[in-house]
């Protein structure tokens, strides 16, 4: 096995030359301006797709999308086992093309605009399928066909919600060293679904999330049962946490999380998945990272401190 991981794993640790790291996100954090901040990245590997006008969310995404063709790059140097843990792991690209497809087939009013898909190529699961449907219940039928599963219902919430518990489930049984992040990302996906937008998961996507943080937990009848139930592998994410309000702050302990068990990853000196996976989690929390230094950016500049990932 061993043998065939060779040109993967190092390319996984030559991509982490494509990092900003925390010295360089500050940098970005604290430029005056957006303007001076798209300056400083057009210089560094985040120039990709990076118009030199762009207003912050199209910088966001431009920041986003070279993440995701970085990752496009990495899976073609793997073999076939070392692709499938990037596709699962990268799969938040064709979620977010399945959420503004969905909006868009809704007609709801008050709709952001219509953005190009991210290109997925080799990392797309059904995309393309479901990018030619025209109708949600037609969206839905081609989901419950996919590896995506059935979310239950055809409105935008309900597919958005279906496929990130579906995406945490697939990648917790399937990439091991994940398993711990995927339980993390669904405790307070689920809490804040159910607790804070007052929505009943549909019967499938429940069944879907059970798999992972187990029948107690999701079928809490109050937040606090819900904390209580919650098994280790997700606890940690919410771990002080009280209210549903205040599940935003699992966001940046995620990521911080995902950072340092990336970085772990990468000290072994295997020739498996591990140092694959690892860079995948680098190189994610850089972007996540990059686009945080922005927001600040356009505020003015500030620092990024508060930021557990830059420790």
């Amino acid at each position: 096995m061993g043998a065939g991981w060779v040109a993967g794993v190092t390319r996984a640790r030559a991509m982490l030359s494509r990092c900003l790291g925390p010295s360089g996100a500050q940098d970005v954090a604290a430029a005056a301006t957006l303007d001076d901040a798209l300056r400083y990245l057009g210089a560094t590997a985040y120039r990709h797709d990076l118009g030199s006008e762009a207003g912050l969310a199209d910088a966001q995404r431009a920041v986003s999308a070279t993440l995701l063709w970085h990752l496009r790059v990495l899976a073609g140097w793997q073999p076939r086992a070392g692709a499938a843990a990037i596709r699962l792991l990268a799969s938040g690209f064709e979620i977010a093309n399945v959420d503004d497809h969905a909006r868009a087939l809704s007609g709801a009013e008050h709709s952001p605009p219509a953005r190009r898909p991210y290109r997925l190529g080799a990392l797309a699961t059904a995309w393309p399928r479901l990018s030619l449907t025209g109708s949600p219940a037609e969206l839905r039928a081609v989901l419950a066909g996919s590896v995506w599963g059935d979310p239950g219902a055809d409105s935008p919430a309900a597919v958005a919600i279906g496929i990130r518990i579906a995406a945490a489930q697939r990648t917790a049984a399937a990439v091991p060293q994940a398993m711990r992040w995927a339980a993390g990302r669904l405790a307070p996906l689920v809490g804040r679904e159910v607790f804070l937008a007052d929505r009943a998961l549909t019967p499938p996507t429940a069944r879907r999330a059970a798999l992972v943080l187990g029948w107690e937990a999701v079928g809490a009848a109050s937040f606090d049962d819900f904390l209580r139930h919650l098994p280790a592998t997700a606890r940690w994410a919410v771990d002080g946490i009280d209210a549903p309000a205040d599940l935003w702050r699992a966001e940046t302990r995620w990521w911080t999380r995902l950072r340092q068990d990336g970085l772990e990853l990468l000290r072994g000196s295997g020739l498996d998945s591990s140092p694959v996976v690892g860079a995948v989690a680098v190189l994610s929390a850089d972007a996540w990272q990059v686009r945080a230094a922005l927001e600040l950016a356009a505020r003015g500049g500030g620092s990024l401190e508060a930021f557990d990932v830059l420790a």
